[in-house]
């Protein structure tokens, strides 16, 4: 064959070789660029889904944390929307790029309402904080305003008892004298045909003014009641006396007299006169009588 025409046809066939060979690299390279951009879309819709699973999951814990029922039942709702975006995704294939795009925009959305819902729900937890904060408080002061008014109860009765008690009347400078059938002083009981009881009502501003029974009780040696003056209630018992006599009291100091007859046995020995008014025993005194 003629030289003339093998060179061009050599060099034509070793140019077809190399253009061959260079799409069979290019076509390569591109299979390799497509399976490297389908592995990054795979790794984004795994990322999507990670996240659509992340904000279900915030949903549901964000439901353990509030007792308001109409926000319980809107973010149920929300979460069930995200399930159900999310089970699209994963239904969907990396490769379908406008599928992607549109569920990575409602996961956008999803991301800004979960956002407001958290915002909304810590609001309301630092609210009922304060609440609660404020609660205790209220229930402190209370507590202590309990005590308080417990110790003003307790400390007005226990004003009002000493005021009671401030307010008692007292007998003092008790007196009893045996006295003979002519009235002079008997020097042995046994001539004693009547008793003499004398004793005065202390002075007291406390207490009240009035018409006041005073009760007078003398007690023989042998513990027997001279009776004979009627019965008055002391210490929630009806007991006798041996005189009474009513006076009115201005609160000064007032003497009293009463006077009992003797027609009984008197022995010697130490005689108990006691003084009783208003319920209370004001004043006692023992003497001896031979």
């Amino acid at each position: 064959m003629n030289k003339k025409i093998i060179i061009p046809l050599i060099l034509v066939i070793l140019l077809l070789l190399g253009g061959v060979a260079y799409l069979g690299i290019g076509l390569k390279e591109q299979k390799q660029a497509n399976e490297d951009m389908q592995a990054l879309a795979e790794l984004d819709r795994k990322e999507m889904e990670n996240e659509y699973e992340q904000f279900a999951r915030q949903y549901s814990e964000m439901k353990t944390q509030i007792n308001n029922d109409s926000l319980v039942e809107q973010l149920t709702q929300e979460q069930l929307k995200t399930q159900r975006l999310l089970e699209e995704l994963k239904r969907t294939k990396s490769n379908d790029a406008r599928e992607i795009a549109r569920l990575k925009k409602e996961l956008a959305t999803v991301r800004a309402v979960l956002r407001s819902y958290v915002l909304e729900i810590d609001s309301l937890n630092r609210l009922n904080q304060n609440l609660a904060e404020e609660n205790t408080r209220m229930k402190g002061q209370y507590a202590e305003a309990t005590r308080q008014i417990e110790g003003l109860s307790s400390e007005k009765a226990s004003l009002s008892e000493k005021v009671a008690i401030a307010a008692q009347l007292d007998a003092i400078n008790i007196s009893l004298t045996a006295k003979k059938s002519n009235g002079k002083v008997a020097k042995k009981v046994k001539d004693c045909k009547s008793m003499e009881v004398s004793f005065a009502i202390a002075r007291n501003v406390t207490a009240s003014n009035g018409a006041r029974t005073l009760y007078v009780r003398i007690m023989t040696p042998a513990g027997n009641v001279l009776g004979g003056g009627g019965y008055f209630n002391y210490e929630n018992k009806s007991i006798e006396c041996s005189m009474n006599r009513t006076i009115e009291y201005t609160g000064d100091e007032t003497t009293v007299t009463t006077y009992r007859k003797v027609t009984e046995f008197l022995s010697a020995g130490n005689y108990t006169v006691s003084i009783f008014a208003d319920g209370n025993m004001i004043g006692s005194r023992s003497f001896s009588l031979k």
